[in-house]
């Protein structure tokens, strides 16, 4: 089992998929690769649905209750390199499906690399020299959000930089990154707790999913502290909207939010690409004003 995950892995990094898709109907599998937001077939094995369910052994899995979605974290070694690979499950009546996500695969970028318009090269530039507030990155899945995050943190220099994670997806030994874990009483507010006492001067909170994740980035920069955070969807104005339905006061929004970015991959014959958009201060303030 292990050296058919080592084949899969490899027909993942060759063709820079971003997710192993595993689809378990009546003791048939198939297993797939995205790339580039389109899904490609892998070769079947006989075996196959015994491989899925070593990796739900690998991740962790609780097997015997299928009824709520799963996700687990496992490692493995390739080539010399350690991969970090998270594991999401969730159960119908008929089938289980599973995606594999490799966490540590990242290529840091420059900033001037993530994009043609210097407009919004120049804002992420401007973004270490920012002492408080929010900012937002906003897009779908797979529109490379934390490649975005993780190039601008990186290129800040002489600042104490912490992040809040669930999971960590990119490995920089330059910053301080804890990871998320409920089940062992470590959540947002507890780690909030923790990077207080150590004065941080940027936080990066991985991902807002949640009420308690998103009033935890906004009790953040209340307090003073600059605060990266990112929310799916398909738009600035509806990044706000998000942020809303999840409990967040508009007074507060109007306090700390200093820009919301959208981001979206482009495919066209020649190139893969990513269009931003985004809002300043005084953008969100009439938004905010006009709803």
């Amino acid at each position: 089992m292990e050296q058919r995950l080592i084949e899969c892995l490899r027909l993942a990094l060759i063709n820079n998929a971003s997710d192993i898709h595993f689809t378990l109907a009546k003791n048939k599998m198939k297993i797939e690769l995205r790339i580039n937001k389109k899904i490609y077939p892998i070769k079947p094995k006989e075996n196959d649905d015994k491989f899925f369910r070593y990796l739900m052994y690998r991740a962790n899995i609780d097997l015997s209750n299928k009824s709520i979605p799963q996700t687990g974290n496992f490692e493995i070694t390739f080539n010399d390199k350690v991969y970090s690979l998270r594991l999401a499950l969730l159960n119908t009546k008929d089938l289980s499906c599973g995606v594999l996500r490799i966490l540590n695969n990242h290529h840091l970028l420059q900033i001037k690399d993530l994009c043609d318009d210097d407009n919004i090269i120049d804002s992420f530039y401007q973004i270490a020299n920012i002492n408080n507030g929010l900012i937002l990155f906003s897009g779908p899945t797979c529109s490379g959000k934390t490649t975005t995050l993780y190039t601008i943190l990186h290129a800040i220099k002489g600042k104490k930089i912490y992040t809040l994670e669930d999971p960590i997806e990119v490995y920089d030994d330059s910053i301080v990154q804890l990871q998320i874990n409920e089940a062992n009483n470590f959540s947002y507010a507890n780690g909030i707790k923790q990077l207080m006492r150590h004065d941080p001067d940027i936080i990066m909170i991985g991902e807002i999913r949640d009420e308690v994740a998103a009033n935890m980035a906004i009790r953040c920069a209340l307090t003073g502290h600059l605060v990266l955070t990112s929310i799916h969807s398909a738009s600035c104005s509806l990044a706000i909207e998000r942020l809303l339905e999840l409990q967040v006061k508009k007074l507060q929004l109007k306090d700390v939010l200093c820009r919301v970015y959208n981001q979206r991959l482009i495919y066209d014959d020649k190139r893969i690409y990513c269009q931003y958009s985004y809002m300043d201060r005084r953008d969100i303030e009439l938004y905010l004003n006009g709803i």
